[in-house]
């Protein structure tokens, strides 16, 4: 039994003294033998969610149990206790036996066109196969499916949208029969009024937004994921490509230059605005607390910025977060995260299934 207690952070305004975890469980109510639990103290939060990383995959593609099994760890050290892997090649399904490793929620495997995305990474097929490969990622999924929306074509020297608009309504509509959400990756302009108006559900990185598409973001709800420690890449991606795409590596500096205004004008406009790291691919793991940094460094307000890795981002992935009878997986910080993100940086304990892990 684990006693927590100090302040216990249920909602942004919902502060509790203290919770108990029987049996893997939260609970207020003062359990039997409570004088005999273990006690940690402290500002505690549910266990934070990147809703954007990639367990199971490294910039060259699948990788084993074993380095799977060091990036799970590596977010669970940060806090980070719920994970939205949008897109992977491998079967990280004994993730689930493990009571000592995050849960995960997965997006299946990433579906491209043919030489338009990162090799070993997606299923490269033909927009006339879109449906029935999205058929099989939800079904496969926890509840998501990741297509690739747009990526440098070598032909046009730039990125540009991957899929017909007919074959994306096409998929979405199947995806929504099946019960699967469907995200996509998007980096420039071109994909995404088609995507959204083809009933997407997120759209991820959406560096590419501008006055014209962040309207209709805003009134279809369609949620955004920044990954903006991943959008400082760009500058580096723009200089290797330079000499050989020119009109790309302009492209990518002009996006990554504009990248805070781009997320600041969103989550104004009421766009939802979720955590994500993109951790990897070529990122490290356990970048949960920079990516929250960034979000505030956007000019998103700190406590929406920590709701946008806790109370909201698992309102939104349907996950529960410190209620009555929830698994117990908690983060407890020295200080009040709610008046200092940095705080998120410096876990004092990480609890999951009401057991103190690290």
């Amino acid at each position: 039994m684990l006693h927590v207690k100090g302040r216990v952070l249920v909602g942004p305004d919902d502060v509790r003294d203290e919770l108990w975890a029987v049996g893997g469980r939260v609970t207020f109510a003062r359990p039997p033998g409570a004088d005999d639990a273990v006690t940690v103290s402290g500002w505690a939060l549910p266990g934070l969610v990147d809703a954007h990383c990639h367990v199971g995959l490294d910039h060259h593609g699948a990788v084993d149990a074993a380095t799977s099994e060091k990036q799970a760890l590596d977010d669970r050290e940060a806090g980070a206790l719920l994970l939205r892997d949008a897109g992977s090649p491998a079967d990280t399904r004994w993730i689930d036996d493990r009571e000592d490793l995050p849960k995960i929620i997965r997006a299946g495997r990433h579906i491209a066109r043919p030489r338009r995305y990162t090799r070993n990474y997606a299923h490269e097929i033909e927009p006339d196969e879109l449906v029935p490969y999205v058929a099989r990622e939800a079904r496969r999924g926890d509840g998501w499916v990741k297509l690739v929306g747009d990526w440098i074509d070598r032909e046009a020297g730039d990125l540009t949208a991957l899929w017909p608009r007919d074959a994306v309504e096409a998929a979405i509509a199947e995806a929504h029969r099946l019960g699967a959400r469907v995200t996509a990756h998007c980096f420039a302009e071109d994909s995404l009024r088609d995507l959204v108006e083809a009933g997407i559900d997120c759209v991820e990185h959406a560096t590419g937004l501008t006055e014209d598409t962040i309207p209709l973001f805003a009134e279809r709800g369609v949620a955004i994921v920044p990954t903006l420690v991943n959008i400082a890449t760009f500058p580096s991606l723009a200089r290797s490509g330079e000499a050989k795409f020119p009109r790309w590596s302009a492209h990518m500096r002009r996006l990554h230059a504009r990248r805070y205004d781009t997320v600041r004008a969103a989550y104004d406009a009421g766009v939802p605005v979720f955590v994500g790291t993109d951790a990897g691919g070529v990122l490290a793991h356990g970048l949960v607390a920079d990516e929250v940094a960034e979000l505030v460094r956007a000019g998103i307000p700190p406590l929406e910025a920590l709701s946008a890795t806790t109370w909201g981002a698992r309102a939104w992935l349907g996950r529960p977060g410190l209620e009555e009878g929830a698994p117990a997986d908690l983060v407890v910080y020295d200080e009040d995260p709610r008046a200092d993100v940095r705080v998120l940086a410096g876990p004092r304990r990480v609890v999951l299934n009401g057991r103190v892990i690290a």
